[in-house]
C-alpha cells in the first residue's frame, strides 16, 4: 500500500567486491597442528560429517540446485579462519562448518534479526534485534563524529551513492536508481494536504507527491541522514517515514508513499562494518546469487569480508544473503549461518581460506 506506480517496477543489486573460491592450501600456506595423531579420528569425523552434508542445505527455502550443491560442499568440508590480530600468531587456524540458521522475517530488519541469531549461536549471549539497530547506529554517530575531513567525505559519498544518487549517470548499470527521503510522522497529514492542494491545479497525483517530498523531507545523503534512515525499524516508534522515489532514465517511476509507516531500514554495508565495529568481529556475507544473476556456477556463492575499525577479539560471525539477480531482478535478504567449529579436519581438504 501506499506506493504510487508511473510504470512497471524493478529493482537493482550492484556487485560487491568477492573472496573467490580457490584450492585448498598446501601444507606451506598453513600451519596447523600436527595431523598425524589423530588421522585416524579425523577420517571418521569426515564420513559422518560429509553423510551430514547432503541434508545440512536440503530444506532451505528458494536454492537452485548449484547453489545448494556449494552450500553442502561448505558444510562438509568448512572454511578456515585464522585471527588477523597481532600478538595471534600462535593461535592455530579454526575451520568453521556453515549451516542454515532458520528464517527470519523479511520485514527490513532482517540484517539485525540474522546477526542477533548468529551471535546467540556462538555464545555471544541474549541481545534484541532492535538493541542491535539502536548500538549499530549509535557507533556509527561516535566514529563518524571522531573522524577526520576526508574519512566523513568518503562515507558520505557511499550514502550518496546508494541513497541520494546522480540520476544524470548510473543508467549503463542500473534499470531502476532510488531516492530514499525521510518525512516526520507527525507532519504526514500537513504533507498530505500539500500533495491534495497540487493535484487541485491539475497535477497527477505522483507528480505532485515527489514534488512536496522534495521540498519538504530529509533527503539520506550525509551523515546524521544517513543515521536517521538506519534507525527506521518501522514500528510506530519511529521518529520518521521512508519515502521512496524509484526512477528509469526517461524520469520518475514510481513513489513508495509508505503510508502506513511500517518500511524498515534494510542493513547496508555501513551498517555491517558497524556492528562489526561494536563486537570486535569480522562479519562474512556468504552471498548467494542464481541463475538470474548473471553468474556461472563456480562463482554462485561467495564471501563479502566486513572487517571491524577496532581490534578483532572474537572469532567471525557468518550471515547468509540470498539475492535474485544483480539487476532488475528482485530483493536481498540476510539469514543466520551457525558456525561449528571443527579443530579435527585436514587442512589440504578445506572449501576455502578466508
Amino acid at each position: 500500500m501506499g506506493k504510487l506506480l508511473c510504470d512497471s517496477t524493478a529493482t537493482l543489486q550492484s556487485p560487491s567486491p568477492t573472496v573467490q573460491w580457490r584450492e585448498p592450501p598446501t601444507a606451506d600456506d598453513v600451519d596447523l597442528i600436527d595431523q598425524s595423531t589423530a588421522a585416524a579420528a579425523v577420517e571418521a569425523a569426515e564420513k559422518t560429517i560429509s553423510a551430514a552434508a547432503t541434508t545440512a542445505w536440503d530444506e532451505v527455502y528458494g536454492l537452485e540446485e548449484q547453489q545448494r550443491r556449494h552450500l553442502q560442499r561448505l558444510h562438509a568440508m568448512g572454511v578456515l579462519w585464522k585471527h588477523p590480530g597481532k600478538g595471534q600468531t600462535t593461535s592455530p587456524p579454526v575451520v568453521f562448518r556453515l549451516s542454515h540458521g532458520g528464517e527470519v522475517s523479511s520485514d527490513g530488519n532482517c540484517l539485525f534479526t540474522a546477526s542477533q541469531k548468529a551471535i546467540g549461536s556462538c555464545g555471544g549471549g541474549i541481545v534484541d534485534a532492535r538493541d542491535l539497530r539502536r548500538r549499530t547506529v549509535r557507533r556509527f554517530l561516535d566514529d563518524f563524529g571522531s573522524a577526520g575531513e576526508e574519512e566523513k567525505e568518503a562515507v558520505e559519498e557511499a550514502i550518496r551513492h546508494m541513497y541520494s544518487p546522480d540520476l544524470k549517470s548510473g543508467w549503463g548499470v542500473h534499470i531502476v536508481q532510488e531516492e530514499k527521503m525521510l518525512a516526520k510522522k507527525d507532519e504526514r497529514e500537513s504533507l498530505d494536504s500539500a500533495i491534495d492542494e497540487l493535484m487541485q491545479i491539475g497535477m497527477q497525483r505522483e507528480t505532485a507527491a515527489e514534488s512536496i517530498y522534495r521540498e519538504r523531507c530529509v533527503p539520506v545523503n550525509d551523515g546524521p541522514s544517513w543515521a536517521k534512515y538506519m534507525s527506521i525499524s518501522g514500528s510506530s516508534e519511529d521518529e520518521h517515514d521512508i519515502i521512496t522515489l524509484q526512477y528509469t532514465e526517461d524520469g520518475l517511476l514510481s513513489v513508495d508513499e509508505n503510508r502506513e509507516g511500517h518500511a524498515a531500514a534494510f542493513g547496508d554495508d555501513i551498517a555491517i562494518e558497524c556492528l562489526a565495529t561494536e563486537f570486535k568481529r569480522e562479519i562474512y556475507v556468504v552471498q548467494a546469487h542464481g541463475g538470474d544473476g548473471m553468474v556461472d556456477e563456480e562463482n554462485c556463492v561467495f564471501f563479502l569480508p566486513h572487517k571491524p575499525r577496532s581490534e578483532i577479539i572474537e572469532s567471525p560471525l557468518f550471515l547468509f544473503m540470498k539475492g535474485t539477480g544483480w539487476c532488475g531482478g528482485g530483493a536481498d535478504h540476510y539469514e543466520p549461518l551457525i558456525a561449528n567449529a571443527s579443530p579435527m579436519i585436514s587442512h589440504e581438504k578445506v572449501a576455502l581460506v578466508l
